[in-house]
């Protein structure tokens, strides 16, 4: 299991950058986004490599590991959504949105770590 661990929190840093680049580049602006949407997204992104995995000609070189990463981070706004509600104007500093963001991901972490201790 420490494998796991290690190798979750690797995946979960390189999403965390690209997260932290976003919201320095176009602010919380996914804060107006209901859950619906934020389900759309996740779903449009399993679509994409469902469909890169099946077609072995692509016109555009771009790989799974991109549409994996925004899954992850999706997933994490949602459950920020379900706490913080739905808001009419993006209202969060940079600085929030990391600090919850981590909170998501360490009971994220916790969750998958009982389960496996769980399963074995």
């Amino acid at each position: 299991m420490q494998d796991t661990s290690k190798q979750y929190d690797t995946v979960i840093k390189t999403c965390r950058t690209l997260f932290e680049k976003k919201m320095s580049d176009y602010g919380s602006a996914w804060r107006i986004l209901r859950l619906p949407s934020l389900t759309d997204q996740i779903f449009i992104k399993a679509q994409r490599i469902r469909s890169l995995q099946q077609n072995s000609i692509r016109k555009v070189d771009e790989g799974e590991a991109s549409e994996f990463i925004g899954i992850i981070n999706y997933c994490i706004m949602a459950l920020i959504q379900l706490e913080k509600g739905v808001v009419e104007q993006p209202d969060m500093k940079l600085d929030e949105a990391l600090t919850l963001y981590d909170e998501k991901v360490a009971l994220t972490k916790k969750l998958m770590e009982d389960k496996n201790h769980d399963y074995g």
